[in-house]
């Protein structure tokens, strides 16, 4: 038989078994930090790495608003897109959007001799009505968002095709391209004030207003905010059409500072935009869209493109780094709920 265990033996478990779990707990609270403040360390380490390599040319207020105005129009449409991610849905169509909207608006002022004061607020409007339609689509034909958002976005690259049989870069004004260049405001780029605008005016939709309280419970539980009297169909919808003046508004800028309306000239802020919007969703919060954390992503994403270029690193370095960040982005955004949940 074996021997009854002693007071002296179950003493000498205790310490091990309390080792193990202390040492269970110390790598919980440190993933729950990594998780929740990973991406601010990580924006920190490199601010600091670069600021110690370049002091002269990367921690001075020339180069800060240059990276802030670079990152502008991926803000402008990354937070778009936290509206629909926050209700639950993707859009691939962004991009696209963006594009077409850059294509067309210059079509108007050039082609079609719009004033400029109506061409904006016009393209504006089709940017929110191809986002009402993608929003129909998802919630009242019940196409999956992923196929649909994108089939809107080959229909676009199509249409954009079939617009730009005309001289697009002629005739442009020197009043639209100042929308992009003009600083007047204490030498701050344009750009820069209408990104705090409009992260503004979301951050107080989504987070002040009642409209903002029933996106988060639609995205948070669907069902419940169905049973609760929310109209779900409708929330969607408006973050799809929010989503798509936002990125119309980026095409509009993208076209402003280039001078001229190119086709596929914004389908690269699709990659960019996603990547800050889940970079941010790790940030502050457990894995949770909201507007600060997709600003400080596109910060992340742009202090690493200045640093890169500041380094003389080799162009072919820009796609692995954004490549690289989306995985990140994901992973922490991953982890940020499992720890949530447990």
């Amino acid at each position: 038989m074996n021997p009854t265990p002693t007071l002296a033996s179950a003493a000498e478990v205790s310490p091990a078994a309390g080792a193990v779990s202390l040492e269970r707990n110390r790598r919980r609270v440190a993933l729950v930090i990594l998780s929740r403040y990973g991406t601010l360390i990580g924006l920190t380490a490199m601010v600091v790495a670069f600021t110690i390599r370049a002091p002269t040319t990367f921690l001075t207020l020339p180069n800060f608003l240059n990276i802030l105005n670079q990152s502008s129009l991926t803000a402008i449409i990354a937070a778009g897109l936290t509206m629909t991610l926050v209700v639950g849905e993707f859009d691939l169509s962004i991009g696209y959007v963006a594009s077409f909207a850059g294509l067309i608006v210059v079509g108007f002022i050039a082609r079609d001799g719009l004033p400029m004061l109506l061409a904006v607020p016009l393209v504006l409007l089709i940017g929110a009505g191809i986002g009402t339609t993608s929003g129909f689509l998802v919630t009242k034909v019940r196409i999956n968002a992923v196929i649909a958002t994108l089939g809107i976005g080959t229909i676009l690259v199509g249409a954009g095709f079939a617009y730009s049989a005309f001289p697009i870069a002629a005739g442009v004004p020197a009043e639209f391209v100042q929308i992009s260049l003009g600083k007047p405001v204490f030498g701050i780029p344009n750009p820069i004030l209408i990104m705090v605008v409009v992260l503004a005016i979301l951050w107080v939709i989504l987070n002040k207003t009642d409209l903002g309280q029933k996106m988060q419970a639609v995205g948070g539980n669907i069902e419940a905010a169905r049973l609760s009297g929310i109209r779900v169909d409708r929330v969607k919808m408006f973050a799809f059409a929010t989503a798509g003046v936002c990125a119309a508004l980026t095409g509009t800028l993208l076209s402003s500072l280039l001078g001229s309306g190119t086709l596929a000239a914004a389908d690269g802020y699709l990659l960019d935009a996603f990547a800050a919007v889940f970079l941010g969703s790790a940030t502050l919060r457990d894995g949770e869209f909201h507007i600060v954390g997709t600003l400080v992503g596109v910060l992340i994403i742009a202090v690493g493109f200045n640093g890169l270029s500041i380094f003389g690193a080799p162009t072919f370095f820009q796609p692995i780094f954004k490549g690289a960040i989306l995985v990140l982005a994901v992973g922490l955004s991953t982890l940020a709920r499992r720890y949530a949940k447990a």
